[in-house]
């Protein structure tokens, strides 16, 4: 069969194995010339899934399949040699029906690992859930690993409490009052407007549950009681924040409300872990990008895309697996101590919010239309993330090659 993008309402929903892999190999390979770049000579694996050089050796990346997780993964594994547990839930591809892009991620990235001798296993599984905890605990200890870094990059709009059985389901809404905000087709650029209407209190504490730090800090609890948190170890959560532009969907809505609830979670885990195991919690807020889910977040996709432009314009834009590297070798394993704003934040999103930057952002976004947006924004870089999000639209990929069956890479 040929595989073409199958897209309703700027949502992507199937996915082609041949391009995610090919993705996975772009990241390894960049990752790799910046090791080349920067004079870094990952260790070679030894008995137990550790190496005797390097600040990192072992690492557990929750939510491993897309994004800035994925990069996490490959930043760890082929830029400092670590082996990795990976923890996603994603769908399975059948014969004759797609799976999800975070499936053949995890595929490609496990045959990459193998063909290198990285020690590596991913679990598809639920990550909220007791049991997923303990299937990890007991697999890293079968591996021989203890965790020197521990990735929280989990997204989702449902999380099942392990304690009480309880559904809560979170909401991307603004507070107080309706929002409303442009968008764009990420197709066929067409520019319309999309209403959010504001959320209940219940909504707000349901999306605290979902997003916020709860289940972080119940693996990290899960994690030490078990003896798997080597001396020293760093654990990070992913964030955002952006300009003001998104702040009243987003900073100021019901997710913004979970990642201060995040962010509070890692102070406090801070400063449990550096009085156990001399270890450490952050969160970093990271740069805006192309996800699944920001391409139906009203302004973003817009904004995006003008900021997309910006940066390319001054040379400093970034994806994720760029974002991730620069996160790695300049902040957590620089060899200084990790430097962090006044709420005690990585902000690796400094490229985006440069006063410069925000400035042409700013000016640009007040005068949008549909007819310059062309202009004014990269819309056809955003596609192209859009599209290679799902394995689409990746240099080097037959796409009118018969793929055989949709349940292998």
């Amino acid at each position: 069969m040929v595989i073409k993008p199958m897209i309703r309402s700027n949502i992507c929903i199937n996915a082609h194995p041949a391009g995610c892999a090919k993705e996975v190999e772009n990241q390894i390979a960049y990752v790799k010339a910046q090791n080349a770049k920067r004079g870094r000579k990952p260790g070679a694996p030894v008995s137990g899934g550790t190496h005797p050089e390097g600040p990192v050796k072992a690492v557990l990346v929750l939510g491993c399949s897309t994004g800035y997780g994925l990069a996490s993964r490959i930043g760890a594994s082929f830029g400092y040699g670590a082996a990795t547990i990976g923890v996603s839930f994603e769908k399975e591809g059948s014969e004759s029906k797609s799976g999800t892009p975070g499936w053949y991620n995890n595929l490609a990235f496990d045959r990459a690992a193998a063909k290198a001798g990285i020690p590596s296993w991913t679990l598809n599984a639920d990550a909220y859930s007791n049991e997923t905890r303990a299937a990890v605990i007991a697999k890293a200890k079968e591996m021989g690993l203890e965790f020197d870094l521990v990735v929280y990059s989990l997204a989702s709009p449902v999380r099942t409490d392990p304690g009480t059985g309880f559904l809560y389901k979170s909401v991307l809404k603004p507070f107080g009052k309706p929002y409303s905000g442009m968008t764009v087709d990420t197709m066929t650029g067409k520019i319309s407007t999309m209403v959010a209407e504001p959320a209940t209190e219940e909504e707000a504490a349901q999306t605290v549950k979902v997003m916020g730090g709860e289940d972080w800090a119940l693996w990290i609890d899960a994690l030490g009681l078990a003896g798997l948190l080597a001396p020293g170890c760093a654990t990070v959560a992913y964030s955002y924040i952006g300009p003001t532009h998104t702040h009243a969907i987003y900073r100021d809505g019901t997710i913004g409300g979970a990642k201060k609830h995040l962010e509070k979670t890692a102070r406090d885990m801070n400063a449990r872990l550096k009085a156990s195991i001399g270890g450490s919690a952050y969160v970093s807020v990271n740069k805006g990008l192309v996800t699944r889910s920001s391409a139906v977040i009203p302004v973003i996709p817009i904004y995006l895309s003008i900021l997309f432009k910006a940066m390319k314009e001054k040379g400093t834009h970034e994806g994720c697996v760029e974002q991730i590297e620069r996160l790695y070798a300049e902040r957590l394993f620089a060899g200084t101590p990790v430097p962090v704003d006044s709420e005690g934040l990585i902000r690796i999103d400094d490229l985006e919010m440069e006063a410069d930057v925000q400035a042409v952002v700013s000016e640009r976004m007040a005068t949008v239309t549909e007819e310059n947006l062309p202009e004014y924004g990269d819309l056809e870089g955003y596609r192209h993330d859009f599209l290679a999000a799902n394995g689409f639209d990746v240099a080097g990929v037959d796409y009118d090659a018969d793929v055989a069956r949709m349940d292998t890479i």
